[in-house]
């Protein structure tokens, strides 16, 4: 996809201070947008920045909680002091506090919702006001299979990313006739630091699902957010691109 560009866009891009959201708000910087990084962790927050700074990319980096109305305020309002704009949102923040719903904590449920679902919610909402007078933006919210699926000992990681398609969709269809695209990425088995500490067991059984027989990598993931946030994707609206290696089809 080298022949796509973003020269002159502005993208936020939520947790991407490691991982899937780090790369891939460098596959956005690389083709040219300026990119908000953002992150609740301050020190990824500062390694991210190092790199992208040494990288030479026009970036800001703002610590942010998504989960806090007043913060994700503040994210868009320096956001758009800084550019004065915001031409693309990759929700992609989110955490996991996996256990069988038998022994599930009530903060475990709240705490994994919070995060990836109602944080989509503050953030899709206040990105999508500075949307709607541009007339135009693309929103891309990070899901997971496991949402179409579901995974035993994930009920609240399942359900919060099941609701950010529901959520998705719904907010697509609202904002359609302001020319502003809202689609879902859900990765499969990605190879990254989260599913790094997964017992062999697990790691084995979800490679046996998948028909191509290997692990995805984060640049598959930011490949796909990539084509979804460039003018390629202009007529794809609502929709869910699995990148999975075809473990749910």
């Amino acid at each position: 996809m080298g022949g796509i560009v973003l020269n002159g866009k502005v993208s936020i891009v939520t947790g991407s201070g490691r991982g899937i959201g780090f790369t891939i708000a460098r596959k956005l910087a690389e083709h040219g947008s300026s990119v908000v990084l953002s992150d609740y962790n301050q020190e990824g927050l500062e390694k991210a920045a190092e790199e992208f700074s040494e990288s030479g990319f026009e970036f800001i980096a703002i610590p942010c909680d998504v989960t806090r109305k007043d913060q994700v305020e503040n994210l868009v309002k320096k956001a758009l002091e800084k550019f004065g704009k915001i031409d693309i949102l990759v929700n992609n923040a989110g955490i996991t506090r996996d256990t069988l719903l038998i022994r599930m904590t009530e903060e475990q449920w709240d705490a994994v919702l919070n995060t990836n679902l109602k944080g989509v919610f503050l953030m899709t909402q206040a990105v999508s006001r500075v949307m709607i007078k541009q007339q135009s933006g693309k929103i891309v919210n990070i899901s997971s299979v496991v949402g179409l699926m579901g995974n035993a000992g994930q009920c609240n990681y399942s359900a919060s990313k099941a609701g950010v398609i529901g959520f998705s969709k719904s907010v697509a269809k609202e904002l359609a006739s302001r020319n502003i695209n809202v689609n879902v990425v859900a990765p499969g088995y990605i190879e990254t630091e989260m599913t790094a500490t997964l017992p062999d067991s697990v790691k084995e059984a979800f490679l046996k699902a998948i028909p191509q027989k290997k692990a995805g990598q984060p640049e598959d993931v930011a490949n796909a957010v990539l084509f979804l946030v460039s003018s390629l994707s202009d007529y794809i609206t609502g929709q869910v691109l699995n990148v999975d290696g075809g473990m749910v089809m």
